[in-house]
């Protein structure tokens, strides 16, 4: 019988290689300061690269890392080394296409701060235990709380999230004027 394929990480680091949103689904980093010093070593390990259009992979410390980057973002999934390559970059391509429809095209670290709340949701949406669940970006989205991507829709439907953002995109053009 073969096993579904399993996420060991799912990491969101910023352009210095800090945190800004992290899970782990295994147990091969028990401590706080493995988790951090395996960021930081898959951080130094793919920071010289351009994997901005497409999705990139590594090897690293038995690992299979699929990795993109966008703006000040780096996003990470990282798979036992048996895993298959495409299911992973599918996995990312998943989670990058979903926030960036929860963050309407603003993909940066400001923005993701801001909506943290609906890029663990992603998170939970996509890996349930280190299972994958689901890759479609619209589904993800769309179980994380986006009822829709329009920000003329009314606020009886849109989360508070989307509501506050709505708010703030009025506010700024209104300022702008």
């Amino acid at each position: 019988m073969e096993l579904p394929p399993k996420v060991k990480n799912i990491l969101l680091l910023d352009s210095e290689g800090k945190r800004v949103a992290v899970k782990y689904y295994s147990d091969d980093w028990p401590t706080n300061s493995a988790k951090e010093a395996f960021e930081k070593s898959v951080f130094t390990k793919t920071q010289k690269t351009n994997a901005r259009t497409e999705v990139e992979v590594t090897a690293l410390e038995n690992n299979i890392v699929v990795y993109k980057l966008m703006q000040d973002l780096h996003f990470f999934v990282t798979g036992g080394e048996e895993e298959n390559e495409l299911i992973l970059a599918s996995v990312l391509e998943g989670l990058f296409d979903a926030v960036t429809l929860l963050l309407r095209g603003n993909v940066d670290k400001r923005e993701a701060l801001d909506n943290l709340d609906l890029i663990f949701l992603c998170f939970d949406e996509i890996i349930d235990g280190g299972i994958v669940l689901e890759t479609d970006a619209n589904v993800i989205a769309g179980k994380a709380g986006i009822n829709s991507t329009d920000p003329n829709a009314p606020l009886s439907e849109q989360t508070i999230s989307q509501a506050l953002a709505t708010a703030r995109e009025h506010l700024t053009r209104s300022l702008m004027k």
